[in-house]
């Protein structure tokens, strides 16, 4: 496959790196524990904003995937390490010692595992919920390879909003995903998860870069409103290192703000479009601008 030209980033991208330790990481520090922040494993451009704001995004089951998505920068191996029991408290620990009120749980994916971490997923989940009263709680899980059993089982979870990302558009899904994963699976997660909890907050995000046409994207989002989900949220691909995808193209903001009133046009409560935007950007200002909270606990 031809590799597009390298293109400068366009100053709307440039960001300052954070200054001083991330407090997540210092907080585990004082508490002895280990946890994974994804902030770090997918060299997110937000680190500093979002620390310093007190959002805090984890990464569950640890720091190695089963899959190879070609976007991605998190380690991959068939077989990981075993999952770690004192995970749930550890978090548990670590958002209530950050006096945290909002928290996003993302996740790698566990193949390898017979329930996939479906059941480590909900324990996390609901450890956090217990322990720390007026938590808000998103997850953003894996497509259990579509077992309805599994989906099931992280939905009637009590997290507040559970989300799961289609990506990119249908025509670059084999180009950009792990050939496990599916266009028309991702869609069926968010189905299932409104099927299965009507009353639970679902949302997607799609990244653009790869070559995606303006319809393209807009079919897409029609597909994930379709789902039922209120939340979308669309960012710029930026590629980790060399032996992943390269860009095609920057969005320039103006296009992202026009998908964010194309989206709103089509029914989503909540759209987060922009270069800097990520599935977890800023998920706790985001979730308190939007109705979420006041729907919250709507179960």
């Amino acid at each position: 496959m031809q590799h597009p030209p390298h293109q400068p980033k366009p100053n709307w991208l440039r960001v300052k790196l954070p200054s001083g330790g991330n407090p997540i990481v210092e907080q585990q520090k004082r508490l002895h524990s280990h946890l994974t922040t994804v902030c770090e494993e997918a060299r997110c451009p937000n680190m500093g904003e979002c620390w310093n704001s007190g959002t805090a995004t984890f990464m569950l089951m640890g720091d190695t995937c089963t899959r190879g998505c070609r976007f991605c920068s998190v380690k991959t191996a068939k077989y990981p390490p075993a999952l770690d029991p004192g995970e749930p408290g550890k978090l548990a620990d670590t958002v209530k010692g950050l006096k945290l009120k909002y928290v996003v749980l993302t996740t790698v994916d566990r193949d390898d595992l017979p329930d996939q971490g479906s059941g480590h997923i909900s324990l996390c989940i609901d450890t956090i919920k217990k322990s720390v009263p007026g938590i808000l709680v998103e997850a953003l899980i894996p497509d259990f390879q579509g077992n309805p059993e599994l989906i099931a089982r992280v939905a009637h979870s009590s997290a507040d909003v559970i989300g799961h990302n289609v990506e990119c558009v249908r025509r670059l899904t084999q180009m950009v995903r792990d050939p496990r994963a599916g266009y028309d699976q991702s869609l069926d997660v968010l189905r299932q998860l409104k099927k299965i909890r009507p009353a639970v907050f679902t949302k997607s995000s799609l990244m653009l870069g790869f070559g995606e046409t303006d319809d393209e994207v807009l079919a897409s989002m029609a597909d994930i409103r379709a789902t039922g989900a209120e939340f979308c949220t669309l960012g710029q691909y930026l590629q980790p290192d060399r032996t992943k995808l390269a860009v095609t193209e920057y969005i320039h903001p103006d296009k992202f703000k026009w998908y964010e009133q194309k989206g709103l046009e089509m029914g989503f409560e909540y759209v987060a479009s922009g270069p800097l935007v990520r599935s977890s950007y800023q998920a706790g200002e985001h979730y308190l601008q939007a109705r979420l909270k006041q729907g919250s606990g709507r179960d």
